[in-house]
């Protein structure tokens, strides 16, 4: 039993996070995302149901359009899968509880600023200030006291308040304006414990990114490269929250 539910929240989260990449992407671009059947973007046929089962039909495709043979993104099938992993570590956590849903809520939200933020990069306000709230929500219901929470959002402050440095002090050139709420948002969900392992754990996903972007770069077309930093945040915080992992012990 305990199985079949683990199998059926990973299904819920790789088909929730299949309709989340959908109004990312077609959000603010003059396409319906509510009404519009999905295409193919090389060929723009109608997909048919077969070809929209989040993960699998990806997989049995082998990557590629049925009728023109284009590659599609690997990233689809990437996200659906952290996605699918992210809703069975917050229901291994919490079960069915109010708690899950809440999580489940902010996750959602969150997955859409990543989403957005790789698609045009910028960081939209209106779902931060929903996922932050979402967030304190989430920290409230698990905080044992009033003192508790207020340390949690204290703590959240003022990890949030470096990031703002660094953007003040660098001009925009080493962190964006958008990051800084995001890092509120996260330090809050997470909680304190989590908020220096879930920034350690940002910088060296994005550091390896970075590395292996510039590996696979021709050293003259390296300039100009743009890379959100808001998918790392997120990465980062997420691991450092479901597998308890702390690399500085001391924190």
């Amino acid at each position: 039993m305990i199985l079949l539910s683990g199998i059926g929240v990973s299904l819920l989260g790789a088909m929730l996070a299949s309709f989340v990449g959908v109004i990312a992407e077609r959000i603010h671009t003059g396409s319906r995302w509510g009404n519009d059947r999905s295409r193919c973007d090389s060929c723009s046929v109608t997909l048919r149901a077969r070809d929209l089962i989040p993960m699998f039909s990806w997989l049995i495709a082998r990557g590629r359009c049925r009728s023109c043979g284009s590659l599609i993104p690997v990233r689809h099938v990437v996200v659906e899968g952290v996605m699918a992993l992210a809703v069975l570590s917050a229901f291994v956590i919490h079960g069915l509880t109010p708690a899950f849903f809440i999580l489940l809520a902010a996750l959602l939200v969150l997955l859409f600023i990543v989403l957005y933020d790789i698609r045009h990069t910028i960081v939209s306000m209106r779902p931060v200030v929903g996922f932050v709230v979402i967030a304190i929500l989430y920290r409230a219901v698990l905080a044992p006291d009033p003192l508790s929470l207020g340390l949690s959002l204290m703590v959240a402050g003022v990890a949030a308040s470096i990031f703002l440095a660094f953007h003040v002090f660098s001009r925009g050139r080493a962190m964006g304006l958008g990051d800084t709420p995001v890092v509120l948002g996260l330090a809050i969900l997470t909680g304190p414990a989590f908020t220096i392992p879930g920034v350690l754990f940002s910088f060296w996903i994005g550091a390896l990114y970075g590395i292996v972007v510039l590996a696979s770069t021709r050293p003259g077309h390296r300039m100009g490269i743009e890379v959100p930093f808001v998918p790392f945040l997120a990465l980062g915080f997420l691991l450092a929250y479901f597998t308890g992992w702390n690399p500085l012990p001391l924190f």
